[in-house]
């Protein structure tokens, strides 16, 4: 009488390791798209931040700042509505402001896709943005 063999025939182990294989890409593209799309949530919730920081300025004292890098301050003396002005996740380059006494526009680079309605070409790295924020 002839002992059957415990073991697997290599047909076998390949067919195992394609499928695993198969779930591996899959779980890394899913991964790769989650990352991104909690990037852009946080581009969105910063430029949120500093448009409420802007509306908050422009409150107290009539007009926007000219500039956001590094702090929102408004006001002589100054006073300070935002302190160190979030940047990109990805590249920690500032976001896009362009601002007068009356008015603003944030912009930022969405990688998920924005509206693209920002039309402005360079948001850091030399992307263009497609996502943005204006005065009400």
């Amino acid at each position: 009488m002839k002992k059957p063999n415990k073991g697997f025939t290599l047909i076998e182990l390949l067919v195992a390791m394609t499928i695993m294989a198969m779930l591996l890409a899959i779980a890394i593209f899913s991964y790769q798209g989650a990352r991104k799309s909690a990037r852009d949530g946080r581009r969105k919730a910063d430029l949120e931040q500093i448009r409420s920081a802007l509306e908050m300025c422009r409150t107290d004292t009539d007009s926007y700042p000219l500039s956001i890098y590094d702090n929102i301050s408004c006001g002589v003396p100054a006073q300070l509505y935002l302190s160190g002005t979030p940047t990109d996740p990805a590249t920690e380059d500032d976001y896009y402001y362009s601002g007068t006494n009356n008015t603003y526009t944030l912009c930022a680079y969405l990688e998920a896709g924005g509206d693209g309605s920002c039309g402005v070409a360079n948001c850091g790295s030399g992307r263009t943005c497609n996502y943005q924020t204006k005065n009400p």
